[in-house]
Formats: C-alpha cells, sequence, structure tokens
C-alpha cells in the first residue's frame, strides 16, 4: 500500500527545467525575465487603463486592443511564479493538478488572442471599407459578444484534450523541457496512447487557428481592393497606415507560435536551447512588443499616456 501511494504521489509530480548548462547563471538570467514581465505587465495595464478612463477611446479599434491586453496577460502570467521559482532554486517541482491549469491558462489565452486578431482585422475591414456604418456595424454589444465568445471557444476546445492527460500514467522522466507547462510537452511523457491528444491538437491548431489566419487573410485581400480604389497617393498611404500596428501584432504571436510548433512536432532531437528560446518568445514578447508597437503608432494612445504621466502639463496645454 505504501509503494502504491508512493507511486501516486511520484506520478503526479513534474519537474521544471530552467536553462539547461547555465544553472549557475539562472539568477542573473532571472533579471531580464524579469524586466520583461514588469514591462509587459505595465505596458498592458497602462493601454487597459487608458482605455477605460478616456472617453475618447471608447470606440471599437481600442475596446479590441484592451483584449488584446487582456489575452496578452493572461497567456504570459500564468508562467512567471513557475519560471522564477526555478531560476531562483526555490522548488523545481510542479504538481500535475497545477501543471494542467497552467496549461489551460497559457493554450486558452493563446487561442483567444489569434480571434481578438481576427477580431481586429474585421474591424480594419468595416472602418476602410464601411466607413458610414462602422459605429453602427460595431456595436458596443456586438463587441462584448465577440470578445466573449472567443474566450469560451478557446476554453471549451481545450477540455477535451486537457482532461484526457488525467488517465495518463506517467511511468517514465518526469522532468519537463521548459520552465512551465505545454500540452506538446507533457504528452511526451506519457506511457500510454497519446493518438487522440496528438491528433485533436493538430485539428485544434488547424481549425482554430488556420481559420482564424484565414479570415485575417481574407478581410486585408477586401481592404487592400478598397485602398487600391482611393485615387491619391496620400489616403492609400493613410489608410494602409492605420493597418501597420494590427499587422506587426499578427506576425509577433504567429510567428513565433508556428515556430514553436514545428521544433516540437519535428525537431525533437535539436538543442533542448532551441525549443526554450522559441517557448520564452512565444509568451514573453508578444506582451512586451504590442503595447509598444501600439503606442508608437497610435497617436490616440500615445496621447492617453502622456496624459496619464503628466496629467497637468497636458491640460495646461489643451485649454
Amino acid at each position: 500500500m505504501a509503494t502504491a501511494n508512493s507511486s501516486n504521489i511520484l506520478s503526479s509530480t513534474f519537474y521544471l527545467t530552467g536553462i539547461p548548462g547555465y544553472e549557475e547563471f539562472h539568477h542573473w538570467i532571472s533579471i531580464p525575465f524579469c524586466l520583461l514581465y514588469l514591462v509587459g505587465i505595465m505596458a498592458n495595464c497602462t493601454i487597459l487603463h487608458i482605455v477605460r478612463t478616456d472617453p475618447r477611446l471608447h470606440e471599437p479599434m481600442y475596446y479590441f486592443l484592451a483584449m488584446l491586453s487582456f489575452t496578452d496577460m493572461g497567456m504570459s502570467l500564468p508562467t512567471m511564479t513557475s519560471l522564477f521559482r526555478v531560476l531562483w532554486s526555490i522548488s523545481r517541482e510542479i504538481q500535475f493538478n497545477t501543471c494542467v491549469v497552467q496549461m489551460f491558462f497559457i493554450h486558452t489565452f493563446s487561442f483567444t488572442e489569434s480571434s481578438v486578431l481576427l477580431a481586429m482585422a474585421l474591424d480594419r475591414y468595416v472602418a476602410i471599407c464601411h466607413p458610414l456604418r462602422y459605429a453602427t456595424i460595431l456595436t458596443p454589444t456586438l463587441i462584448a459578444k465577440i470578445g466573449i465568445a472567443a474566450l469560451l471557444r478557446s476554453a471549451f476546445a481545450m477540455i477535451p484534450l486537457l482532461a484526457r492527460l488525467a488517465f495518463f500514467p506517467f511511468c517514465h522522466s518526469h522532468i519537463l523541457s521548459h520552465s512551465y507547462c505545454l500540452h506538446q510537452d507533457i504528452i511526451r511523457l506519457a506511457c500510454a496512447d497519446t493518438k487522440f491528444n496528438v491528433i485533436y491538437g493538430l485539428v485544434l491548431i488547424t481549425l482554430l487557428w488556420g481559420m482564424d489566419s484565414l479570415g485575417i487573410f481574407v478581410s486585408y485581400v477586401f481592404i487592400l481592393h478598397s485602398v487600391l480604389k482611393i485615387s491619391s497617393q496620400e489616403g492609400r498611404f493613410k489608410a494602409l497606415n492605420t493597418c501597420a500596428s494590427h499587422i506587426c501584432a499578427v506576425l509577433i504571436l504567429y510567428v513565433p507560435m508556428i515556430g514553436l510548433s514545428i521544433v516540437h512536432r519535428f525537431a525533437k532531437h535539436s538543442s533542448p536551447l532551441v525549443h526554450i528560446f522559441m517557448a520564452h518568445i512565444y509568451l514573453l514578447v508578444p506582451p512586451v512588443l504590442n503595447p509598444i508597437i501600439y503606442s508608437v503608432k497610435t497617436r490616440q494612445i500615445r496621447q492617453g499616456i502622456l496624459h496619464l504621466l503628466f496629467p497637468l502639463r497636458i491640460s495646461s496645454s489643451l485649454m
């Protein structure tokens, strides 16, 4: 009985990995990670705050930007505790239930962010192709429904995938490849037939990311078709410039996401540093770069940030 209980405890405990070969430098490596998390949290919280408090930003484009900031934090924050526990040599252990919850949040918000980017592409399509109907089509009620539907779609899609993990025995290595849990990482350790998880995962990626990316592509085909009809070059440039931030956000999410999936599925025997590097880019780069890009490219966001930092000076200059 004692042996069985010990086996069950062992099977529910996994061990996270920091940066292999650089364990003695983990404390120093944690400094840039800490800065990235700090910048990402502060930048996205700033975006959320100014969109909520500035009446001038109560428009569809900025509501979707607030959703993007929310999903960015939802995707990266669940990894923060386990990452610093490893880098600060507090503990490498993570319980199976905690691991599943972490996976649920990471993958759910990853798929949700893809849906938000699709919604932002549709927002740009309506703004450029149907400007006179923009406010009547993208009402606050519709925007709220889109956000809720995107989150629920991603959450419910992940439940069958993660629920099956509870029935897998993990009788070999319990060492994960990263400092947090990813589904494609943990199923490699299962001593069972994982064909359903592999196939379902591929179908999920194809349907969710595939349909979202297809929708984004189609939206931009219509946008370009409409922009090319504009007679003046300045008008065409101005219309396309409103899409620049969104295009950057799409690339920032999809390029690391696709790269991480390819590395996990087709480069299993490559250096562990490649897997770790891609995994951290996938989770930390979008939350840091997205608010910076939108702050640089969007005048209203810049003004909101300046008003937040220097309220008296900005108010006096407007009077």
